[in-house]
């Protein structure tokens, strides 16, 4: 397993090392709860749902090990890019079915969701990441996921070239 760096070299990722990535993000997640956003005029909540979707991409579907670890060390950055976002690059709302507890019970029910997205450009680092923020109709605006908004992918000669994701923010 493997991470790419920012030139295209492969980084080897020790075991040991995520499980302290994945414990200390953990750790810091939980230490937010909520962040204003100038954006949004509203402050924007970082729940378990938030957390699960870096690890996952969508319910009972988990990430690779390299996804995971990337996003989890991005977490801090993220918070930093809500904090100071007054600008929106990315809009999207769509209806989708949402698992929402009720009665005591799961169920499936059609909702609209909003997705704002912020991108970000880290100069010194020669980081440029997107932060998705989430609001599922009648509820408070939530972290949905951070990532780089390009990853390493290798052609059919070998070479190494830099491809954006998907585009799906639900499952990105």
């Amino acid at each position: 397993m493997g991470v790419y760096r920012l030139d295209g070299t492969l980084m080897k990722i020790d075991p040991e090392q995520f499980k302290k990535v994945k414990e200390d993000a953990k750790k810091y997640y939980s230490g937010v709860h909520k962040v204003h956003c100038p954006y949004l005029k509203e402050d924007i909540h970082f729940n378990n749902e938030g957390f699960e979707h870096l690890l996952t991409t969508s319910w009972n579907r988990g990430r690779s090990t390299a996804d995971q670890y990337t996003r989890l060390r991005l977490l801090p950055k993220a918070v930093e890019v809500i904090q100071y976002s007054h600008l929106l690059q990315e809009y999207n709302k769509t209806g989708l079915f949402v698992r929402q507890k009720i009665n005591s019970r799961w169920e499936k029910r059609l909702k609209d969701v909003q997705y704002y997205v912020f991108i970000a450009v880290f100069i010194k680092s020669g980081l440029r990441l997107k932060v998705v923020v989430k609001r599922i109709e009648g509820a408070s605006p939530y972290f949905w996921t951070v990532y780089p908004s390009w990853r390493v992918t290798t052609g059919f000669d070998g070479s190494k070239r830099k491809a954006f994701y998907s585009g799906n923010l639900e499952e990105d």
